[in-house]
């Protein structure tokens, strides 16, 4: 029997891969999508969305993804709850791609790769415990719920840096926790750090614990690594900003990638170094990472997708 080879294929199913999976079903590409293990992507563990356009009164995360999943099926996307576990891509114009999941060979003649990232946590079990309760690790998204309060922000490099003063502007206090006696930061980014008044930088501190009721983030226990002496910050908002790791590991040698793992796409484009290979969101966009952007990148993808099988006829 002969495999049926298919015209796209969506690995991941954030805003990027349910909007490339719109974008590619409206062009009659009969999209097939599959979810991963994390349906709906990182925007699943985040509460509140209040930035995205079109949802005035704002929406959970869980729903927008819903809403965008139903969207692409309206158009007859196929959507598959399995996860991606290797890829052999062809590096052939107009080669056939091969994906397994588990044992199941899927064959392609265009893949768009929105496997996102994943934000780096301490490994607590209280981040775990207070997750959607006041742990986040994003200041974008979730930074206005904190006005006029007082939050702990950990990490010592670019995003930490950005992540505290981004959050000063809303908020009382920022109680900054630096593991070292100095900042991996930019030269920029700790001028901007030191230049804000209500940015108190701890030097040497770790973040071992939190506590509150009702999973409602309280305070933070830090422990000064020099003298380990416990202390506790009074704090309703607590981010970790120790930078996130791109879902790439089974792309790994085939792909072209940054020094971070991020897929490294053509400059206006979402094309990779592949042939009918396209990389879309979190994956291959480690300076923005919001819905929006990730939904746009999807966007451009499925349009990328559709020009190279136009272009093989």
């Amino acid at each position: 029997m002969e495999q049926n080879i298919l015209d796209c294929v969506i690995v991941g199913s954030g805003p990027s891969g349910f909007t490339a999976a719109i974008y590619a079903a409206r062009a009659d590409l009969k999209p097939e999508l599959y979810t991963g293990l994390e349906p709906g992507g990182q925007l699943t563990t985040t509460t509140e969305v209040d930035n995205f356009p079109g949802y005035p009164a704002g929406i959970t995360g869980p729903e927008m993804m819903m809403d965008l999943q139903k969207q692409a099926e309206r158009f007859e996307t196929k959507v598959h709850y399995e996860m991606i576990t290797k890829a052999e891509f062809s590096k052939e114009v107009g080669g056939v791609h091969k994906l397994y999941a588990g044992n199941k060979e899927i064959l392609a003649k265009t893949v768009i790769i929105s496997t996102g990232a994943t934000a780096k946590y301490l490994g607590l079990d209280d981040e775990k415990k207070y997750a959607g309760g006041g742990v986040s690790a994003c200041a974008t998204c979730d930074g206005f719920f904190y006005r006029g309060k007082d939050v702990v922000v950990v990490g010592a490099g670019d995003t930490a840096a950005e992540e505290a003063t981004y959050l000063a502007k809303l908020c009382k206090k920022v109680t900054l926790l630096v593991r070292k006696d100095v900042f991996r930061a930019s030269k920029a980014m700790v001028h901007r750090v030191e230049s804000t008044p209500n940015i108190e930088v701890k030097f040497h501190h770790e973040l071992i614990g939190i506590e509150g009721e009702n999973s409602l983030v309280e305070r933070a226990v830090i422990i000064n690594n020099q003298t380990q002496e416990k202390s506790t910050v009074d704090v309703e908002g607590i981010f970790i900003a120790i930078g996130h790791k791109p879902n790439t590991d089974i792309f790994v040698g085939q792909v072209d990638l940054d020094e971070n793992g991020y897929i490294l796409t053509e400059k206006g484009s979402t094309r990779t170094n592949l042939p009918g290979v396209f990389a879309a969101g979190d994956v291959q966009d480690h300076i923005y990472r919001q819905a929006i952007t990730a939904a746009g990148s999807g966007c451009m993808s499925a349009m990328d997708a559709e020009k190279y099988l136009a272009e093989l006829h």
